[in-house]
């Protein structure tokens, strides 16, 4: 008995007994209650390039767009497994068609980072950043998602609805 009982209870404890997901479609997971979770993929920035006046001007723009936001909304931050394998391929090609030796020492200096990435024990690495958020009406849906889109195109960020296979991963 108390072996039927341990198989009853590891049979219940997947995710998909306990998560209320109907469906997913359109770049948004439909929840048995008629609710809708979507969100945007906001593309990486890496601010630390810049000038310190544009680094400023970025933060001071991101923190009025947080703060302008007023409902529940979740940050956030996956990292997905890259196979750099097509890039160092592109990259040989390109050394065997490059036409001097400079144009072949920076491509072979690509190459040889490329090399050190996959020698390691460390698997190389996507970070990818989202801002989900929960709502029932699809009206309101779409309100949002313009709303996050030009907010944080406003503070200089690139973003897009998120799509089946983003919401997928998680």
């Amino acid at each position: 008995m108390n072996q039927a009982m341990n198989e009853k209870q590891i049979s219940g404890t997947f995710t998909e007994d306990w998560l209320p997901i109907k469906q997913i479609m359109n770049g948004m997971i439909q929840l048995e209650d008629g609710s809708y979770v979507t969100g945007v993929k906001v593309q990486p920035k890496n601010i630390f390039i810049l000038d310190s006046g544009s680094q400023n001007n970025i933060i001071y723009n991101l923190r009025n767009f947080y703060n302008s936001i007023d409902y529940e909304v979740w940050l956030l931050i996956a990292e997905r497994p890259v196979d750099i394998d097509v890039y160092v391929s592109q990259l040989q090609l390109m050394y065997n068609d490059a036409q001097n030796n400079a144009q072949k020492k920076l491509i072979m200096q690509d190459i040889n980072k490329a090399n050190l990435f996959t020698s390691r024990d460390s698997n190389v690495v996507d970070t990818e950043y989202y801002i989900l958020f929960k709502e029932k009406r699809l009206e309101l849906v779409q309100k949002k998602l313009h709303n996050l889109i030009s907010g944080l195109a406003n503070a200089g960020l690139q973003s897009t609805q998120t799509s089946n296979n983003d919401l997928e991963m998680f």
